[in-house]
Parts: structure tokens; sequence; C-alpha cells
């Protein structure tokens, strides 16, 4: 059985500042690897990892954590783009 909680985050001022500066670089991070993703058209976790793991964890001061997740939603992203376009979702302009 799968137990789902919502809660309530209560920050102080200087964590809030600490989470919004982190999701700013966790975002800027995932437009990177999209990016990096679509260039070398490398749409698999463990293979674009090989191309941006380290540049995520130092570039953008994220921890391995954080890093993964980035790389991972972006992956899981073009999977939900192809799974729309396959089904008529969407329309591919690309040409």
């Amino acid at each position: 059985m799968k137990l789902t909680v919502q809660v309530k985050l209560l920050p102080t001022p200087v964590q809030a500042a600490a989470l919004e500066e982190t999701l700013h670089a966790c975002n800027q991070a995932a437009t990177w690897v999209s990016s990096v993703a679509f260039e070398k058209d490398i749409k698999r976790n463990f293979a674009l990892r090989e191309h941006t793991y380290t540049a995520v964890k130092d570039r953008w001061g994220l921890g391995a954590q954080a890093a993964q997740h980035v790389i991972k939603k972006t992956c899981d992203a073009y999977t939900t783009l192809k799974a729309n376009l396959k089904a008529g979702n969407l329309v591919d302009r690309r040409g």
C-alpha cells in the first residue's frame, strides 16, 4: 500500500531563500540538460547522465541526488513528449 501525505512547508526567510535559489539552479540545469539531450539526440537517463552529470554538479553547485533528479526529469519530459506525439496529442512542427 502506498500512502501519500500532503504537508505545508514553513521555512524561515533564510531557508526560503535557499530553497528558491536551489529551485532556480535546478531549472537552469534542466534547461541546459535538455539542450544537450536535443543536440546530441540522447534521451535515455544513463546515456544523458554520462554527458551532463559532472557539469550539472560543478556549474550549478547541485548535490549528487539533485543532479541525478534533474537529468531523470529531463529524460521523463522527452519520454512524455514522444508519447504525446505518437498518440496524436501534439503536432511535430520540426518539419
